[in-house]
């Protein structure tokens, strides 16, 4: 684990670099403005600014934050999408929720085959070539 940990590429890539500022109505969620710079810190038209929007929903498990983006050329318009962005993301997360719980539900129990590595194979003791 320490070698992985050691081993780990944590560079920052100079040619990819955001100026991040926030937005907030201080009651549904944030946009983020990421703004392209350079890595001397001027703004890099080369590339388009991008806007995330945050909120979280309540769920019997608690609060759920959803991240996701917003396709727009403005603040303004980023702020005028944010609701079916949002919306979208909900969606998505559901969907994904819903899939993972059909996997969960699904998954075969074979015997001996589960448990920790290096554990004994749990069920009988009768071994099929």
């Amino acid at each position: 684990m320490a070698d992985e940990v050691a081993d780990a590429d944590i560079t920052m890539d100079g040619a990819n670099l955001y100026r991040e500022e926030t937005f907030t109505d201080r009651r549904v969620g944030t946009v983020q403005r990421l703004t392209p710079i350079t890595a001397a810190g001027e703004p890099d038209a080369a590339r388009p600014v991008i806007y995330v929007g945050q909120t979280q929903i309540l769920t019997p498990g608690g609060a759920l934050p959803l991240s996701f983006e917003v396709e727009a050329a403005s603040l303004e318009e980023a702020v005028s999408k944010f609701g079916e962005g949002a919306q979208a993301a909900v969606e998505s997360t559901m969907q994904r929720l819903d899939e993972l719980r059909r996997q969960s539900a699904s998954s075969l129990i074979v015997p001996g085959q589960g448990g920790a590595p290096g554990a004994p194979p749990s069920g009988s003791a009768i071994q099929f070539p």
